[in-house]
This record gives C-alpha cells, structure tokens and sequence, in this order.
C-alpha cells in the first residue's frame, strides 16, 4: 500500500530488499520513481494509483540498475526520465537487466524495462532539482523537492544496504564520499529522505544516515573491514 510521507508524495516498499517505490503529485499529474519490483507488486501499485484518481504522467529512473529499470503497461506509455548517462547505459545493457530481472521475478513485464527517456541538458520536467552524481552507479540522480521538504536519495544512505561501490569502476570510497557531501547539502533543506532500499528516514534519522555511510567509508578507505550488520556486508 501506498504511505503519504509528505504532501503530495507516497512510498510503497516491495518484499524484494526493501525496495522503494515513491509517487509524486505534481500540477499535470503522478510522477513515478524506480517503481518496483515484482510484476505482482506493479499491479498493485497500478490499483494503489488509480484509488489516487489522477494519471501518470511520467516516470524517473534514478540509476541504470536492472531494479530501477521497471515499469508496468498499467502505468501508462508515458516518458520515463532519466540522466543521458543512465538512459545511455540502460539501454546498452536492456537484454542483460532483462535476464536479470526474469531470474529474480518471472511475473515482471519485460518489455518496458530499460525504455527510458534522457533529460535534456539544460533543462527537466520533473519537479524539483536533480542532483547528479557517479556513485553507486554512473548516471545517478537524486531529486530534490524541497517544496515538501523530502528528498529522493537512489540508492544511497539505506538503512538495510552498506555503501556498494561500483566494483567494475573500481570506484574509490573517496569518490563515494563527494557523492554523500552533495547529498548532504540537499538533505539540509529537507526533513524525509527516501532512499532506494529500506526505511524512510526523518528529522534527526537524515544526519545519522550520513554518518553511518561515512564511518564505513572511512573503514574502507584504512583498509579495514567495517563492522556493518546491514545487508551486503
């Protein structure tokens, strides 16, 4: 089921690692964020958004992995956003997320994922403000909506996932890093942050997130192996 976290703006988590679905009212209509994960959860979504009575008029896939990719023929044909980075690495690798997502979930619908729609550079059509970075994943994106105070983080500060980095880039916990003090601007203006996977964090919660990324970094960066119970560990 849907759960308001501010006004205009739902979250539906999946089974499937805590996934996150946010929903957006804007003035034309629904914007939809990473919506997931198994086919029989989209539909779901799909009657949770038609109880809302106003149509979809747009996605956004916040990162090029197969879990962000998704979409449902309920949801309509509308463009679904992404960075030219994301939308340009999707669709290079759309067969392989789509191998992937057949093996986690066999009720997905195939065929949507990975159709996705680049921004233009110097200007979107979301609501709010994209904030862009490499971390995680190229091509990532958070959006901003300091109107409601929330901020869509991707797939960074979860509370149930540690800090995966890019291993086929080698990605540096440094790198990883400027990504969070980006983030951690944004999250000042803020008071609900939605991260891709686990609990929605407010008030104090936001700036514990950040620290606890950052300490597992900082472990990483010594050499260390950082004592983290979260997933991925």
């Amino acid at each position: 089921m849907l759960n308001q976290v501010a006004d205009g703006v739902w979250v539906r988590q999946s089974e499937w690692v805590w996934s996150n679905t946010t929903v957006v009212e804007t003035d034309d209509g629904l914007l939809l964020v990473d919506p997931g994960i198994h086919g029989s959860e989209l539909d779901q979504l799909a009657d949770d958004l038609e109880r809302l009575d106003t149509p979809v008029v747009a996605g956004f896939s916040t990162h090029p992995h197969w879990d962000h990719l998704l979409w449902h023929p309920r949801f309509g044909d509308v463009p679904r956003y992404a960075t030219p980075t994301n939308a340009r690495i999707a669709g290079e690798a759309r067969e392989r997320a789509q191998a992937m997502a057949r093996e986690t979930a066999p009720d997905i619908p195939l065929e949507p994922i990975a159709l996705l729609t680049p921004l233009p550079e110097n200007h979107h059509p979301l609501p709010g403000e994209l904030i862009e970075h490499d971390a995680h994943a190229p091509g990532h994106a958070a959006l901003l909506l300091a109107d409601r105070g929330v901020l869509i983080a991707g797939d960074l500060l979860s509370d149930v996932l540690i800090p995966l980095l890019d291993r086929r880039r080698n990605e540096e916990p440094a790198h990883y890093r400027a990504a969070l003090d980006r983030l951690e601007d944004a999250a000042g203006r803020v008071d609900v942050l939605v991260p891709g996977h686990g609990s929605v964090a407010r008030g104090e919660e936001i700036a514990a997130r950040f620290a606890v990324d950052r300490a597992y970094l900082d472990a990483l960066a010594r050499g260390e192996d950082p004592d983290d119970q979260r997933w991925g560990k």
